[in-house]
């Protein structure tokens, strides 16, 4: 791509062609496409049926990229995700069986009705990139992403996902219900479509996203926001309405995703609304509030509020980049 103007027009080309299988979620789809192009990783947390699946897998075809869903379970095992080695009576050795791991965008549905054992293994390839299996390591593919979701209400027999497993995760995010509109929009879709099955075409392929990945290192991001992101950041630390803060992971990935939603919008370089527009999704499930605070139903976007309107936001000029 010769500029970041072509961002735009493949953004658009992705989100009219998802549009003929999802309803509005705009927003949603182009978070996680922010979030892709920069190789992070996304919890998905919400309600059963609003979608996620269906986003995730048309997000997949969009792009030309391999997808598998995995439907987790407690009795899911390590090498039900991995593969494992299988003993090939013809050929007298041992062979190994990709498990469904190897893939390019993975789904990882309801990732914490599974054993901790089990999330680790899916964890350990989301931050490795390869799985590890008798000893044996084996790279997965590029790009490698997932998107795990949870519901929020049904705990029974649920494994929650520890803080430092939550971390992995660069953004926390939600689809919400739909408008009336969108709602009665779906209804027209599905009776025009004629069928349950949607097929969407590639709009770019693997080569092509690997590329778009790499543009996004040249965007430029200035030293006062780079400041910013990190002020942000600390204060977390030193909120006493905050009994944990946010790790440098919180940093590292409102730096890059920044710089993709940058790129998306056809600039070169990073304005503080790029950084704002993601703190929420970013710092949601790294901070743990004080327990005073654990009833209250908005407590956590409140306190990043708060946190985002006691900083200065920097005025960046123009000039120069």
């Amino acid at each position: 791509m010769d500029n970041f103007n072509d961002f735009v027009s493949t953004k658009t080309s992705i989100l009219n062609e998802i549009g003929k299988a999802v309803v509005g979620k705009k927003d949603t789809i182009e978070t996680i496409l922010a979030a892709f192009l920069t190789n992070c990783h996304i919890l998905f947390e919400d309600f059963p049926g609003l979608g996620k699946t269906l986003i995730a897998k048309s997000i997949a075809q969009t792009l030309g990229l391999k997808f598998k869903r995995i439907q987790f379970t407690p009795d899911l095992l390590p090498q039900d995700i991995t593969g494992s080695f299988v003993y090939e009576k013809d050929e007298g050795k041992f062979r190994f069986r990709e498990g469904p791991i190897f893939t390019q965008i993975l789904l990882a549905d309801e990732i914490n009705r599974a054993s901790p054992r089990t999330q680790s293994a899916l964890l350990e390839a989301m931050q490795e990139h390869q799985v590890t299996v008798e000893g044996v390591s084996m790279q997965l593919p590029r790009p490698f992403l997932v998107i795990a979701t949870q519901n929020p209400i049904e705990y029974e027999g649920t494994f929650p996902l520890p803080e430092a497993e939550l971390d992995r995760f660069a953004l926390k995010i939600s689809a919400n219900y739909p408008s009336f509109d969108e709602e009665h929009q779906i209804l027209k879709v599905r009776k025009e479509r004629k069928s349950d099955d949607i097929f969407l075409k590639p709009v770019i392929n693997e080569k092509e996203f690997l590329s778009l990945q790499q543009k996004i290192e040249e965007v430029f991001i200035d030293e006062s926001i780079e400041k910013y992101i990190v002020t942000i950041i600390q204060k977390t630390r030193d909120d006493n309405r905050i009994s944990v803060g946010s790790s440098p992971r919180g940093s590292l990935n409102l730096f890059k995703i920044s710089r993709a939603y940058a790129a998306l919008q056809g600039r070169s370089y990073v304005i503080p609304d790029d950084v704002k527009r993601f703190v929420f999704e970013v710092l949601s499930h790294r901070i743990i509030l004080d327990p005073n605070l654990w009833m209250r139903k908005d407590a956590h976007l409140e306190v990043i509020n708060s946190i985002l309107k006691s900083i200065n936001t920097p005025v960046v000029e123009k000039t120069g980049i």
